[in-house]
């Protein structure tokens, strides 16, 4: 619809130049100023009266309009859709011969929109000391801050801790310990008998009528010298030590005579005709106990030495000065021996028959016919180690207290109040070096290991003692050591025995730069069941580093290595014992040298060890 016919229907009157539109009486005249151009469309029939040639229409006056036809013609959506005062409507004439047209509006809200500054507005700030002041200021702050970032970064490489490499074993987890008779027997050329073995420690017994004799002289200046005697070498001092009895002239012995305190430190009953108990002495068919002024007193070992409660406060300070006076002189290891013996029972009752007697034959006049329940393997006595075990740690961070025998029952020596914390060092535990060193093993020596390892706790760093060794083993010294020597914990090589006489220096050697290395100080335990070969592997996967697998035949025929698992088959040869290729049915290995796992066989009552890459977990 065009503007004209609109304005008809509004009722206002067409004239070819302008039109009025009619004010009502009823309502209030709007005061308008807009101004209406409507261009004259050209139409095909000129002589038709309907529609005008030309309209030129501009409103000029004043308007009113009654019935609010101007908002029906801008709209009535509100102030914001409203054309604002003195604003221009132009309708433009369009190309179109259908009657279209154009329309501009002008400023709608009458504001004027913002331009900004013009460049030579902005130039008259340019040189204005306050802005070229402020400019300084932040192109310094920026610089500034940007090298306090750059700074503080740095710093904070420098600063950030390091991801702490494995710390090496101390010296005694690293071993080998050579095993010396007493210190009596010390000699200078026993420094050569331990490095041959590339010993970290040498152990010497002191004598039990010495063990609270420490402070005086003759027995200092006899440690003194054997310390002296190792101070070149890289070895330390270990004493195996006797503490829970003492002999009748003892000064514990004499002040419980005098003071009837100090005989808290003893078994002590008064008042009795007869022996208190029905224990007898260790491995005999006599009384343990003995009259002692008008007393009874245990003595479960030698005759005129009394068994001491190593639980007692006053035997935690004698038996304490002792170890931190010997720290102090320069033994860093002790090895405690009768340590089931430690805690005695205070109930005084008789001892029951064993349930698994070890001979038959025994009878109620035997040591061995009875379970001893009552003065051995008592509970806390992994906590009275512990607190032996802290006086030396605490002497010297370097020391370390451990037992020279089997503790036989692993639990009885674990913390009461940390499950699975031993109260020792290096403890000593199982038969495997025995079973190991038989000619025909009754039992499997993979469920053996693993058994032995599980019983003493998973984790624990055991003493080897290679003391246990059969003296008529068909097997080669040097494997033996080998395998020992690559499982979790100390090989303790006595110096009369045939591992140390039968095996080379160069043996020991290589067994030093496997025990140095990461794989096997921090490395993972893994045992294969191959029966009749017994095999284990130690390898650390996140580090990179070679994984080492250990093989021994315990038999008198080469046998393949029949390991099933995801071990790689290409392998690297590190060592094998000095036997290996001495027999003709075995493929002869060399050093550094390439073999096929599934392919290899072992010599009989042989070892050798592997070298390979571990492939890494997904």
């Amino acid at each position: 619809m065009n503007l004209f016919s609109r304005l008809k229907r509004l009722g206002g009157t067409a004239c070819k130049s302008s039109a009025t539109l009619p004010v009502t009486a009823a309502a209030k005249p709007v005061d308008s100023t807009e101004v209406y151009k409507v261009i004259a469309e050209d139409k095909p029939n000129q002589s038709s009266t309907s529609n005008p040639e030309t309209v030129d229409m501009v409103q000029e006056e004043k308007i009113a309009v009654a019935d609010g036809a101007d908002e029906q013609m801008l709209g009535s959506g509100g102030p914001e859709q409203k054309l604002a005062g003195r604003d221009e409507v132009k309708f433009i004439k369009g190309d179109h011969q259908n009657g279209d047209a154009k329309i501009d509006i002008g400023n709608v809200n009458g504001k004027a929109a913002f331009t900004g500054m013009s460049k030579e507005e902005l130039m008259k700030y340019a040189n204005d000391p306050f802005w070229v002041r402020l400019r300084w200021i932040f192109f310094v702050g920026f610089w500034a801050i940007w090298a306090a970032m750059l700074v503080g970064a740095i710093l904070i490489i420098i600063g950030a801790p390091k991801c702490a490499a494995p710390q090496p074993l101390p010296w005694f987890k690293r071993g080998p310990h050579a095993k010396f008779a007493g210190i009596e027997a010390a000699k200078p050329d026993d420094v050569q008998t331990a490095q041959k073995i590339h010993a970290t420690g040498a152990i010497y017994e002191l004598p039990a009528a010495l063990t609270y004799s420490v402070k005086s002289p003759e027995v200092e200046k006899q440690i003194k010298q054997l310390v002296a005697q190792y101070e070149a070498s890289d070895v330390k001092v270990i004493l195996d030590l006797t503490p829970n009895y003492v002999g009748k002239e003892s000064k514990l012995v004499q002040d419980a005579l005098e003071n009837q305190e100090k005989r808290a430190a003893f078994v002590w009953v008064s008042g009795r005709t007869s022996p208190p108990t029905n224990w007898l002495k260790v491995g005999g068919n006599r009384s343990a106990w003995e009259q002692l002024d008008g007393s009874y007193v245990l003595s479960q070992f030698q005759d005129g030495f009394y068994d001491l409660k190593m639980n007692s406060t006053l035997i935690r300070n004698e038996f304490g000065g002792v170890l931190r006076h010997l720290v102090g002189l320069g033994v860093q290891g002790f090895r405690l021996k009768n340590t089931k013996f430690f805690v005695l029972s205070d109930s005084l009752e008789d001892e029951v028959n064993s349930a698994v007697p070890k001979d038959l034959n025994l009878g109620p006049s035997e040591y061995g016919f009875y379970d001893h329940k009552q003065t051995t393997f008592q509970s806390g006595l992994g906590d009275v180690l512990y607190d032996y075990l802290s006086i030396v740690k605490n002497a010297s961070a370097d020391a370390f207290l451990s037992v020279a025998e089997d503790i036989i029952q692993p639990q009885v020596y674990q913390l009461s109040d940390v499950a699975g914390a031993n109260g020792i060092d290096l403890p000593m535990y199982g038969d495997f070096v025995k079973v190991l060193s038989k000619s025909k093993p009754e039992k499997s020596l993979f469920k053996d290991l693993e058994n032995t390892l599980f019983q003493a706790g998973n984790g624990s760093w055991l003493q080897w003692n290679f003391r246990d060794v059969y003296v008529d083993t068909p097997h080669d010294p040097s494997a033996l050591a080998l395998f020992l020597s690559m499982l979790p914990g100390v090989p303790v090589v006595s110096v009369d025995a045939i591992e140390y006489q039968n095996v080379t220096e160069k043996t020991y050697k290589h067994i030093e730069q496997l025990r140095h290395s990461a794989s096997y100080m921090h490395g993972e335990l893994q045992l294969y069941e191959a029966d009749p070969l017994v095999a284990f592997s130690r390898q650390r996967i996140k580090s990179g580093n070679p994984g080492y697998l250990v093989i021994f035949n315990p038999t008198d025929s080469p046998q393949s290595s029949n390991i099933t698992s995801e071990l790689p088959d290409k392998m690297t040869v590190s060592v094998f014992s000095e036997n290996f290729n001495n027999y003709e049915d075995v493929d002869k290995v060399t050093p550094l040298g390439k073999v096929s796992l599934s392919e290899l066989k072992v010599a009989p009552q042989s070892a050798i060890i592997l070298t390979y890459v571990p492939k890494k977990a997904e």
